[in-house]
Formats: structure tokens, C-alpha cells, sequence
């Protein structure tokens, strides 16, 4: 009997693995007590999951939905974007004693430092004096 009902179902689920996934998650439900959608005339789980899917009492898309659903382990929430802050530049942050001609010097924005900025920058950084504790 099992092997006409592949062969009914596979009008309604073109792909046999497919077919077997679905079934095979249906027949776990309905192990774990879901209602059956048809009568049961003596058949085992997968048989009947085979012939609700083959008289479309269910439908493959919900099957397939509910599968990909159980089989989920995080799912993705959405959450509403986060509000745009405005650019920080170096002249925001200055301290109070500088005065006003080095502050417009200084005001360059972090993203567009230049790679002659970069490295000046890096050469006048002091070397760590080595100590014995480490």
C-alpha cells in the first residue's frame, strides 16, 4: 500500500526527498499525538503521513513551513534599525587650554585620516621602556 501512496504523492510533491522529509515529519507528529486528518484503517505513522499528503488533507507548503520551523534553533527577530549619530571629529573633544588657531588645525574627522596623517603620527609615538617585570 505504502508504494502506491509514493506514487500518489508524488504528484503533489515533485521532489522524492522533499516527499521523504515532509512525511517522515508528519509521522513524528502524529507519534507525538497531533490529530490525524483521515482514518487511520490499521496503518503506521508514515503510511498515514503518506496518504494525507496524497489526498491533500494537508497541505505541502504547511508541512514544509512547520519543518523548517522545527528544525530552526535561532530565529531571527526583526528589530527596528538603529537611529543614525552623527560623526564625531577631533575638534569636538578638544580640551578647554587649547586655543582657538590649533583647534582649527586639529579638526579632522577620524574616517579621513590621511596615510602621511597616519604614519606622523605614528612616528612621534615613544617606545614602552622594558622593564623586568614582564
Amino acid at each position: 500500500m505504502a508504494r502506491v501512496t509514493v506514487e500518489d504523492c508524488v504528484d503533489k510533491v515533485e521532489n522524492r526527498f522533499e516527499l521523504v522529509l515532509l512525511a517522515s515529519h508528519r509521522a513524528r507528529l502524529i507519534s507525538q499525538g497531533a490529530a490525524i486528518t483521515i482514518d487511520r484503517d490499521n496503518d503506521k505513522n508514515p503510511v498515514v503521513a503518506l496518504r494525507e499528503i496524497a489526498d491533500e488533507t494537508l497541505s505541502p507548503g504547511d508541512l514544509k513551513e512547520d519543518l523548517i520551523h522545527s528544525l530552526q534553533k535561532h530565529v531571527e527577530v526583526d528589530e527596528p534599525e538603529a537611529v543614525a549619530v552623527p560623526q564625531v571629529t577631533a575638534g569636538d573633544n578638544v580640551a578647554a587650554d587649547v586655543d582657538a588657531d590649533s583647534e582649527a588645525e586639529d579638526n579632522v574627522s577620524f574616517d579621513s585620516m590621511s596615510e602621511e596623517e597616519l604614519l606622523a603620527g605614528i612616528e612621534g609615538l615613544v617606545a614602552p621602556e622594558k622593564s623586568d617585570d614582564y
